[in-house]
């Protein structure tokens, strides 16, 4: 869902166990346009509630919470209702809570310093595809990747190398294996789609195959995919 001047706004949930800070955000996302708060959870259970209850398109989900933190919350919402996607929102940006969230399957993680039109712009990225990931969040999981690498390239040191570039993984097909390269590339379905000069429903067909084969239900976990098989190489790499 993609909202369009004059189209239906994102149905959002804020959860956030501090009373004036989700108050807040419900008031600030309230003047905002392509967005429209449909409940507000004090805590993990709640959250899960209110999406199974109000089916909203995204969550805006703190991350320490009583009851259910947001990471288990998001895994829950995402295994149970994944029409809905999730969007960290915290104050947190350390690898500690950064990288399990995004393996619980948050689509976007922003920090509260994020400006009310960035977070409309996450929660309408993620709505398209996209990766909802604050500037500094990407260049943290860049590093991260970067130190996957290097250390997967100093245990496979001595072992003998091949010619040629690696065969696709899982039954890749080789224009699925080139989309999954311009994702880790950070392309959207809309520059994939120009690039390799096929439709945007052709690109998501690629992307829903590519998905069911590596087991990655995201975008963020096909970066990570990517990489991990060689397929990509971290910048300066």
């Amino acid at each position: 869902m993609t909202q369009e001047p004059g189209g239906t706004p994102a149905r959002v949930v804020v959860a956030d166990d501090q009373t004036v800070v989700r108050e807040g955000i419900v008031m600030l996302l309230g003047l905002l346009p392509g967005v429209e708060v449909v409940g507000a959870a004090g805590d993990g259970e709640e959250a899960v509630r209110l999406v199974a209850e109000l089916a909203p398109d995204v969550v805006l989900m703190d991350l320490r919470m009583p009851r259910c933190d947001g990471v288990e919350a998001t895994r829950r919402i995402r295994s149970e209702h994944p029409g809905t996607q999730v969007v960290v929102l915290t104050t947190y940006a350390d690898d500690a809570s950064v990288f399990p969230a995004l393996r619980a399957g948050a689509r976007g993680y922003l920090t509260k310093d994020a400006g009310g039109d960035e977070i409309v712009r996450a929660v309408h990225g993620v709505l398209s595809g996209d990766a909802g990931l604050a500037p500094s969040i990407q260049r943290r999981l860049l590093e991260r990747l970067s130190e996957s690498e290097s250390e997967s390239e100093a245990e496979s040191a001595s072992q003998p190398r091949h010619a040629g570039p690696p065969e696709p993984p899982d039954g890749l097909t080789a224009r699925e294996t080139e989309v999954l390269v311009l994702i880790a590339e950070g392309l959207n379905n809309t520059q994939i789609a120009s690039r390799l000069q096929v439709s945007t429903a052709t690109v998501k067909t690629h992307i829903n195959n590519l998905f069911a084969k590596t087991g990655v239900k995201d975008r963020a976990q096909a970066v990570r995919y990517a990489y991990g098989k060689g397929l990509v190489r971290p910048p300066g790499g």
